[in-house]
């Protein structure tokens, strides 16, 4: 084995690609400035809508409540709903939108509530509307707050004092340091997204390799060179894993710059998103989690580089290619899904251990016999995909097939 061949060999290939607009885009650009315009641009659209549809003023249709004014004027009082004349056919409104809750009050509700007697109050919405929901809202904490002060008068009328309510409290203490309350909110997350940025890091360079080559008519001449096809291979697959951990590296770095730019914006709001990016993760966990996505990224650069070199131009290999995406969101997916936890068993299952594995890390969890385990697995999947890469580039009817 020549390493200075390979090296010859990858050389050529990073010039080649750092040449190549459409790399440095998907490389590059795209994860430097799609990313911080999808997480600011996304995130502030969405905080002003859902900011405009809490102001606004919701139409509301309250059904009976003839006899029972205290309850009317309580509801009036709610500022962001607005009472629209009753109609039979509030349902049939409420699906087209043209108001956005209901509430029917029982006949008698207040003369019920007089004599001590229970009464049902009805709220209608369209569950899953966001407008709907806020309305409902509005009148379930009116409703609630005019419950609380019916107890309370009923309390005062039996001289019961309202500490009879409310006989001890209740303490909530956290003792996980923050990184890893952190952690465990994004334990399941992070290694979702690496794993997707490895997948698309690796797809176009591995693509172009081989199948790219195959359409411009310059892999002949490549394997002409006084280099073996290991050679060759392995600098292709050196390229393609460069810009794999590039994607990366340059798209969690982006994540965390945009994170911090972002953080000022919203602490003044002190909105739930400025919460979610003050969150910090321990040095140590990343160490670790980017450790171990050393051999899923081998074996997935390896894998779409044996996969793209079965195809004679781009678009077939991109057909060949695209089904591996759900191949690897599918396992990636396990470490987001709750109650699922590191066992021998999953430690043996590709890129699922190494998801459940860096999300222990991240968590602040170090099972050692499992991350071994995982790694040592993930280590001889990824040398079998190379193994793999590098048998298909000896064969003349795989390089050459018409």
């Amino acid at each position: 084995m020549s390493w200075r061949n390979v090296g010859i060999v990858y050389r050529k290939e990073l010039r080649d690609s750092l040449r190549d607009r459409r790399t440095l885009i998907s490389m590059i650009v795209v994860p430097v400035l799609a990313i911080p315009l999808l997480m600011l641009g996304a995130g502030a659209l969405t905080a002003r809508l859902v900011s405009r549809a809490r102001e606004e003023i919701a139409p509301v249709m309250v059904l009976g409540g003839e006899d029972s004014p205290k309850v009317m004027a309580a509801l009036r009082e709610l500022k962001t709903i607005k009472i629209v004349p009753p109609g039979a056919d509030f349902t049939n409104r409420i699906n087209d939108k043209s108001i956005r809750a209901a509430v029917v009050i029982p006949r008698g509700f207040e003369a019920a509530l007089a004599r001590g007697e229970p009464a049902t109050v009805q709220i209608f919405e369209h569950a899953g509307e966001m407008k709907s929901g806020f309305a409902s809202g509005v009148l379930d904490q009116g409703l609630r707050n005019l419950r609380e002060a019916t107890v309370r008068e009923r309390l005062r009328a039996h001289n019961v004092p309202e500490a009879v309510l409310k006989p001890f409290d209740l303490v909530h203490h956290n003792v996980a340091p923050p990184a890893r309350v952190s952690g465990s909110l994004l334990g399941g997350v992070i290694p979702y997204i690496i794993l997707i940025l490895c997948m698309t890091g690796a797809m176009y360079p591995a693509m172009d390799l081989t199948a790219g080559e195959k359409e411009r008519g310059t892999l002949e001449t490549l394997l002409c060179s006084p280099v073996s096809r290991t050679h060759v291979v392995l600098g292709k697959f050196l390229l393609v894993l460069t810009t794999s951990l590039g994607t990366v590296l340059l798209s969690l770095l982006s994540m965390v710059v945009t994170s911090r730019a972002a953080k000022p914006l919203l602490a003044g709001a002190g909105s739930a998103a400025a919460m979610r990016l003050s969150l910090t993760i321990d040095p140590l966990a990343v160490a670790g989690v980017f450790l171990m996505l050393l051999p899923a990224a081998v074996m997935l650069s390896a894998g779409l580089l044996a996969v793209s070199v079965f195809a004679r131009t781009m678009k077939e290999a991109g057909s060949y290619a695209s089904p591996l995406m759900i191949a690897v969101i599918l396992p990636a997916m396990v470490g987001v899904l709750p109650g699922i936890e590191a066992s021998p068993g999953l430690a043996l299952v590709p890129l699922v251990n190494i998801s459940l594995a860096c999300k222990e890390v991240i968590a602040g969890v170090w099972h050692w016999h499992f991350i071994l385990l995982a790694l040592g697995s993930s280590c001889a999947y990824a040398a079998a995909a190379l193994g793999v890469a590098v048998w298909l580039f000896q064969r003349e009817d795989v390089l050459f097939r018409t």
